[in-house]
């Protein structure tokens, strides 16, 4: 029974699958909001329901610094997206953890206390100072493609190879 996935790490699995269908030309992610154990929405990065795709009209953030300008963006953000599903259909998500592959950003984190969201998974880093500030009276924590949980801010495993973590 050694491999089996902790919880965490099957519904990041899960989060990473959603992510592939994102339709950004720059980064691809994936958010999965869980509420005792179980789905209650999804969500990735693309355009507005209806809109043309980045990756059919290009990108309108083309040569801006990862981070920077994002109201350029034409996308709806992943984090965005499953929390507006999840109101569209009438789910709560009051207490509720959201997996995520990248950091939200301070717009997104900002929608994220609103709706109650308790606990935030993510895998990668977002270069969003404020969205740590914003996000410091939740749960935060890292989880890396190895399985290995590590805190958000200690910065202990960053850098490291999945040899090295384990």
């Amino acid at each position: 029974m050694a491999d089996r996935l902790s919880l965490d790490d099957y519904f990041m699995e899960i989060a990473r699958v959603v992510a592939r269908r994102s339709t950004c030309l720059h980064r691809q992610v994936g958010a999965v909001i869980v509420k005792g154990k179980q789905i209650v929405s999804t969500g990735y990065n693309g355009a507005p329901s209806g809109q043309a795709h980045c990756l059919d009209i290009g990108c309108a953030r083309q040569g801006v610094p990862s981070g920077q300008r994002s109201e350029l963006c034409r996308g709806a953000h992943a984090e965005q997206n499953a929390i507006n599903f999840a109101a569209r259909y009438g789910i709560s998500i009051e207490g509720a953890t959201l997996y995520t592959t990248h950091y939200p950003c301070s717009w997104c984190a900002k929608s994220l206390i609103n709706a109650g969201i308790a606990r935030v998974i993510y895998d990668h880093d977002y270069p969003d100072p404020l969205a740590k500030e914003v996000l410091t009276g939740i749960e935060v924590r890292q989880i890396n493609e190895c399985g290995q949980r590590r805190a958000n801010r200690t910065g202990e495993a960053r850098g490291k190879s999945c040899e090295e973590l384990t």
